[in-house]
């Protein structure tokens, strides 16, 4: 025999009784027939409580009413064949004007006892179990209506009976002996006393009906039927990739819900555990789901934990001082202070020293646990052995939940990396010695954010999410939303990563969705959106979002974004920026930036700050790190300026190669950052910084390879008139090269803590002679590699390879 209980949501709406008659029909099939028990209908009891509190304050409840009435009457309308009608709107109708009666005595008296409000909230299950009882009978002719409060005995502990479950066991057995060929529904949640007046069980009473019942009658299988596919991995409306749990210990199901996994509630169980019987939670809305089992045995999983839970809106409250060191009896003599006045302790932790104590309780406990303390230890107050009670609202606990978690090392370190590494502040922490759980309070404003950053660091079989936020939408922006799109499935498949790009901005607009916006149609979105570009207000917006795993992309040349940089790092936010203007100003800038990310335990790439897609930077921090000693470094680190001279050659004019550059996307948006040496200068002293120097803009000496009237120019479009009426300086610049076989190459140096860049002109032996394109290359010789240089050679310019650089570099945040 199985009993099943139906949810809320189970029984609410005509398509939904509709399934539950159809699971009916199948389990009824069987030999022996199920007991069922039902909750009121979604939504119902809530009403009910506004009710009666709102007649408690004088209100009028005459349209909550009909609106309760309608809803049922709504039901059986539906449901019921129209001779079967009229006997069930008499016996609903019945139960309405006794509610009725009750709220207006609430109404005149001004007052609601804990004894009348268990009977107002009652009527949800009794109704819902009527009405449903009387349509189940147009299928099951042996359907019969009972009501609980006649088989399950409770002391007269009204809101949170305590049963008494001897009695009940008898009574039970002996109505369902003499009712075996029946179909039992039993209204959930309700019970009675010995004077035979209504109780209710509390938090979870049906399903703790259901599981009082079930124990009675030695069940096989007691079945809870909700709206979700089971218990799952994490609270599916925080975390969207949580998933549900094929099963559980009883254990590892009390833990989780004990902690806030509001699918089953841990007094339905200790009746099931008590007798090892399974409880399986099952989707309503999805019956052919096998659900989740929860049972003693368990077989072995491969996961660390099972789950993650957790308690929105709690309040901590600390006491310490030093009347607490070495005092016998202080704990007890304040827990049971509030034990006495029926206070509940969430989660209590103590410092080893004794100095302090933290617990959480409920928002509403908060002022009267504050005055009994106060009242308890007022003399240890008053004689400074105690500091003044400190009260921190709108905390949060989460908590990770596995038997294999006291056999796998490093649980908590996972743990407190993924929260660490979000920016997200440990308040106080608790371990049972069990090693069940480990449980924290943060900010309840962290939450959601802590769930999903905690949920892709345990279950990696799911892929970790990356949340960007991209300035710039020119040649490389697009490119590498191209790349993305491109290569979204074999970043899943391979890498475990997913990207979704949470905001975009250009100079005009700016765009969010923390879901990630589709990189098919982000042109559109963009161009259409009603926000207007705001570089502040994207930022702020970024860190309002509040989202897990976050990376800042900046693809601009821009230098606005730069001063927002220690901002972002400041949120736990990471970069990655191929614009080099922040790590190419004052080096007080520069170390601030790398400080600041080290701080807060984010990162900070580059690797297209010098050489594109080029591993240049990556390069060179793995020398270092591994303790090589850079020597020195020579580099063509200028793709727009390699390109030029490859093609300045023959017939050609300089004017002709610079132009055609730009039309390539090779140079800045001004050519004369490039020409001038100063976009080259910026990598060699981001070279020299990485390399340990405390260098300066002034400290790298430029060969200026352009005439001062191309440097004086005023737009872009003058530049290239005075580049064409130079056009004879250049030419006797290639004429000479070829006259003695050489090629013109600017090339940079650094060694002995000094940085050059010169045109110079190189013959065939030298490393540099064989470039082609836009080409960059470096050599590096160091301690280890000084007598053949380690070189890295390939494209140095172009969106493609500048776009995939930014790729790597997000892809490397990812894999932190």
């Amino acid at each position: 025999m199985k009993v099943l209980k139906f949810g809320g949501t189970s029984v609410g709406s005509v398509s939904s009784i509709q399934t539950l008659l159809e699971i009916l029909k199948e389990e009824n099939s069987n030999e022996s027939k199920p007991v069922v028990v039902l909750s009121a209908m979604s939504g119902i009891t809530n009403l009910l409580i506004s009710m009666a509190e709102g007649a408690a304050q004088g209100e009028e409840f005459t349209a909550q009413l009909a609106e309760l009435e309608k809803r049922h009457f709504d039901v059986v309308k539906a449901l019921l064949d129209i001779q079967n009608q009229n006997p069930a709107y008499t016996r609903l109708k019945i139960h309405f004007n006794q509610l009725e009666e009750l709220l207006q005595g609430v109404l005149t008296l001004r007052e609601l006892t804990a004894k009348t409000r268990d009977q107002i909230v009652s009527f949800g299950e009794r109704c819902s179990t009527l009405m449903i009882s009387k349509i189940a009978a147009q299928h099951f002719p042996e359907a019969l209506f009972v009501d609980a409060s006649e088989l399950i005995k409770t002391d007269s502990s009204f809101g949170q009976a305590k049963v008494n479950l001897e009695l009940t066991d008898l009574l039970v057995q002996s109505f369902c002996s003499e009712n075996s060929d029946k179909l039992l529904f039993v209204t959930g949640f309700i019970a009675g006393n010995d004077a035979g007046q209504i109780t209710t069980l509390g938090r979870g009473g049906s399903d703790y009906t259901a599981a009082i019942l079930g124990s009675a009658l030695n069940a096989e299988e007691i079945q809870i039927w909700t709206d979700v596919n089971g218990m799952m991995t994490a609270d599916p409306r925080m975390v969207k990739k949580a998933f549900p749990l094929e099963e559980l210990s009883y254990t590892e199901a009390m833990e989780l819900s004990y902690f806030g996994a509001k699918v089953i509630y841990p007094p339905t169980m200790i009746p099931a555990f008590l007798k090892r019987i399974p409880i399986v939670i099952k989707n309503t809305f999805e019956p052919a789901f096998p659900g989740t089992v929860i049972r003693h045995d368990c077989k072995s999983s491969s996961l660390p934990i099972k789950g993650i839970s957790s308690i929105n809106n709690i309040s901590i409250l600390s006491l310490e001082g030093s009347g607490m060191v070495g005092r016998s009896g202080f704990s007890g003599r304040l827990f049971s202070l509030l034990a006495r006045e029926q206070i509940n302790i969430i989660l209590i932790t103590q410092s080893s020293s004794e100095h302090s104590i933290t617990f959480a309780v409920q928002p509403q406990d908060v002022q009267k646990a504050k005055q009994l303390i106060e009242a308890e230890f007022e003399l240890e107050l008053l004689a400074n052995k105690l500091e003044p009670l400190v009260v921190e609202a709108n905390q949060a606990i989460l908590a990770i939940v596995g038997e294999n978690m006291k056999q796998t090392p490093g649980v908590s370190g996972k743990l407190f990396h993924a929260l660490g590494r979000n920016g997200i502040n440990v308040r106080a922490i608790a371990q049972g010695s069990s090693e069940y759980n480990i449980s924290v309070i943060i900010s309840s404003y962290d939450l959601a954010k802590a769930l999903n950053a905690v949920h892709d660091a345990f279950f990696i079989e799911l892929t970790k999410t990356l949340h960007a936020f991209c300035l710039g939408t020119g040649n490389i922006g697009k490119t590498l939303f191209n790349q993305l799109n491109a290569h979204k499935e074999y970043l899943e498949k391979n890498n475990g990563i997913q990207v979704k790009i949470a905001g975009i901005s250009n100079t005009r607009k700016m765009l969010f969705n923390s879901d990630g916006l589709s990189l098919d149609s982000w042109e559109q979105e963009l161009a259409d959106s009603m926000h207007g570009a705001d570089l502040a207000g994207f930022v702020e917006k970024m860190k309002e979002m509040n989202l897990p795993n976050c990376v800042f992309i900046d693809n601009t040349a821009s230098p606005k974004p730069i001063s927002f940089y220690e901002d972002v790092f400041k949120a736990n936010i990471s970069v990655v920026t191929c614009n080099k203007i922040g790590n190419s100003a004052s080096f007080e800038q520069y170390k601030t930036f790398r400080d600041t990310a080290r701080k807060h335990g984010v990162d900070f790439f580059y690797e297209t700050n010098v050489g594109a897609g080029l591993p240049i930077i990556r390069t060179l921090k793995d020398l270092m790190s591994s303790g090589d000693r850079v020597k020195r470094i020579e580099a063509i680190l200028s793709g727009t300026i390699s390109f030029i001279f490859n093609y300045f050659k023959g017939d050609a004019n300089f004017y002709d190669v610079v132009k055609e550059a730009q039309d390539k996307g090779y140079t800045e948006p001004d050519p004369r950052d490039d020409l001038s040496g100063r976009d080259f200068m910026r990598k060699m002293l981001i070279l020299a910084r990485d390399a340990g120097y405390e260098m300066e803009e002034a400290d790298v000496q430029i060969d200026n390879i352009l005439p001062q009237p191309c440097l004086e120019a005023k737009t872009v479009e003058d530049f290239y008139a005075a580049l064409k009426s130079e056009d004879a300086f250049f030419a006797d610049l290639k004429k000479q090269a070829e006259k003695e076989k050489k090629v013109l190459r600017y090339i940079g140096k650094l060694e002995d803590g000094k940085a050059s860049i010169t045109l110079q002109m190189v013959d065939e032996s030298h490393p540099f002679y064989m470039l082609s394109g836009s080409d960059n290359i470096i050599s590096f010789t160091t301690d280890r590699y000084k007598d053949r240089p380690l070189v890295v050679k390939g494209p140095g310019a172009g969106a493609e390879v500048t776009a995939a650089g930014v790729f790597a570099d997000l892809i490397n945040v990812g894999a932190n």
